[in-house]
């Protein structure tokens, strides 16, 4: 008898929440569907930002393999152009080294600072 009792106490205990036909669920199951949405929100919003994260690294990654490109391009240029400086200034130097080639840019020189005289004049 006393194991029917305590059937019908448990029973009571479980439909203690049933108010007017209504099913009410334990307040216990209420805070864990909040809490399971809550956590659903959270990690919406943290895929939400790891995406935009990865974004933001491929944008970065792409911009950063751009400028590298545009370095090594620029270090060819600058080893042409040395080259090219390198020899420009063997010539000069040959022609330094004799008195005609002297006479030969000082004469140039001149034809150079008169034009550019005579172009500020005019201008």
């Amino acid at each position: 008898m006393s194991h029917w009792r305590d059937y019908r106490g448990s029973r009571g205990s479980l439909f203690d929440s049933m108010e007017g036909g209504d099913i009410r669920a334990p307040s216990s199951y209420k805070n864990s569907e909040i809490y399971e949405h809550e956590n659903e929100q959270a990690l919406n919003g943290l895929e939400d930002r790891v995406s935009i994260l990865k974004r933001l690294t491929t944008d970065i990654h792409d911009e950063v393999g751009f400028h590298n490109r545009m370095l090594d391009g620029l270090g060819k240029d600058m080893d042409s152009a040395r080259g090219v400086m390198s020899g420009t200034v063997a010539r000069f130097k040959r022609v330094f080294e004799t008195k005609s080639g002297r006479n030969m840019v000082t004469i140039v020189t001149s034809f150079i600072v008169i034009g550019l005289l005579v172009y500020y004049l005019i201008r």
